[in-house]
């Protein structure tokens, strides 16, 4: 299946662009195959597409009225949509969606941010009242260790200082009358060194113990100094043992096994109680961003109103005029723009079709109170309306004639007539109807034929006697007679 269009004065340059196509000004080619296994492939002038991409760009060149179209005029936003499109202030319509949607959007996050700082803020006093102790307490890294250290050395401080003395004593005589450990390794490094002269393998030796002596003596005095560190003090026992008591008590209630974990713990409270006042801040602005976005989306909603309280009075009149065209002088139509009190995602304004057949008959809301032919009439007298404003190529009207015949059926002939040639566009019916088929500028025949084995369908284009022909069955039905044949004659001759 293949459709080519003429595109020339359309502007649909940003649209192929948008899609990655190469753009031809004047003319647009479509194209589906589908091969015998059912598969399907989609071009754009022969350039390969998505089904999807297809469809986009179809939707910009033809408008399809199907046989269950009429049923959109029940709906509001078709009705809406009839009336922005006469009011024809789209970009004012993008800029509105685009600042509602960011508003929905800072709605979304402001909702979730409030439900999460309300949890927050339900254990924010228990946060800081951990974070008090913690912080009053002041743990240091490592301080367990040390103070579990130092309530050892405290403890058992008597023990300590007479071992440390004794081994004092060892190093260096200071007791004996042998002398200690340093004077043994002294005198033998003098002895080794008398005889180094004469005996020069124990070089070595002497050296190693010149290193050995120095290490000793080191120790030695290390020795000594701790000795003299090393003290019984009650009183600092008794600190030390209640400050590591202390630590390990909160240790225990906040479930951590060192004074490392403790100091990480109130660092990860002092984040979290950053957090609910950073989530408080962020709240605070986009509160402030919707209250800026909701002005501007009322500024927009604004002027979208305006428009089309004044497109729907053009509605109402063009509309009208249509509908005493198609036979029916009492009719009434009315487009009712009435405003909600609340930002909709198409603006403030909701759009109600009105419609009375009868004089002296209340208009009511057009699904409720129009027959399917009156609802054909509307549905026609809209699409020529919008067709002017859309600027579609091609416009196809699939028994948009239902529920009429005889005089209605010219008069809504000559509307899609006068569509096709004052719109610029080319306009399909599909019909059953004598008095629309014969308005046409050209008139194709769809049949189907049984070979036995399936069932094909066949679409030609009717000559002038083959329109005739085609006419008067549709006049008279299977017994076409001379007097149907001259009618049909009659009906081409009037178009």
């Amino acid at each position: 299946m293949q459709g080519i269009f003429n595109i020339e004065g359309y502007d649909m340059k940003s649209v192929f662009e948008e899609n990655e196509l190469d753009y031809e000004p004047t003319e647009c080619i479509l194209r589906r195959e589908v091969s015998s296994n059912g598969k399907s492939r989609a071009f754009v002038n022969d350039t390969p597409v998505s089904a999807s991409v297809l469809r986009k760009i179809a939707l910009c060149l033809l408008d399809i009225h199907s046989q269950h179209s009429n049923l959109l005029l029940e709906n509001p936003a078709f009705q809406l949509g009839i009336v922005d499109t006469v009011a024809g202030h789209q970009d004012i319509i993008s800029q509105y969606h685009a600042s509602y949607m960011r508003i929905v959007e800072a709605r979304r996050k402001l909702k979730a941010l409030e439900e999460d700082l309300a949890k927050r803020q339900d254990e924010e006093d228990y946060l800081r009242y951990q974070l008090d102790q913690i912080d009053e307490f002041r743990p240091l890294p490592g301080e367990d260790e040390e103070l579990r250290e130092l309530q050892s050395t405290l403890s058992h401080a008597e023990d300590i200082k007479v071992a440390l003395s004794g081994i004092d004593a060892l190093l260096n005589g200071n007791d004996s009358e042998e002398g200690g450990v340093i004077d043994a390794l002294r005198s033998a490094t003098h002895a080794m060194q008398q005889i180094s002269d004469i005996y020069p393998r124990v070089g070595d030796y002497r050296e190693r113990l010149e290193s050995v002596l120095l290490e000793v003596r080191d120790i030695a005095r290390d020795v000594n100094s701790l000795a003299e560190d090393v003290e019984y003090n009650p009183a600092r026992l008794q600190q030390v043992t209640e400050r590591l008591d202390s630590l390990f008590s909160l240790e225990q209630k906040h479930h951590v096994g060192s004074s490392e974990e403790l100091a990480s713990l109130a660092e990860d409270i002092r984040s979290r109680l950053s957090q609910i006042s950073g989530s408080e801040e962020t709240i605070k602005e986009l509160r402030e961003l919707i209250d800026a976005e909701t002005s501007g989306a009322k500024s927009l909603a604004e002027k979208l109103s305006a428009g089309r309280r004044s497109a729907s009075k053009q509605v109402e009149k063009l509309v009208a005029e249509a509908l005493v065209s198609m036979d029916m002088p009492a009719a009434e139509f009315r487009a009712e723009v009435t405003q909600a009190e609340e930002l909709l995602p198409s603006g403030t304004d909701n759009v109600n079709f009105l419609f009375s057949a009868n004089k002296n008959m209340a208009p009511r809301p057009l699904a409720d109170v129009a027959s399917g032919g009156e609802m054909s009439r509307v549905m026609l007298a809209l699409k020529a309306l919008t067709s002017k404003k859309r600027h579609l190529p091609t416009i196809v009207f699939d028994e948009i004639d239902t529920g009429v015949s005889g005089k209605v059926a010219s008069s809504m002939s000559q509307i899609m007539s006068q569509m096709s040639k004052g719109a610029g566009q080319q306009v399909l019916a599909i019909t059953h109807l004598p008095q629309i088929a014969a308005k046409g500028d050209a008139h194709y025949l769809v049949y189907k034929e049984d070979t036995g084995s399936r069932t094909l369908t066949h679409i030609k284009r009717l000559d002038e006697a083959g329109r005739v022909a085609e006419l008067a069955h549709m006049l008279s039905g299977s017994n076409v007679t001379e007097a149907a044949k001259e009618n049909a004659r009659q009906l081409l001759q009037g178009k």
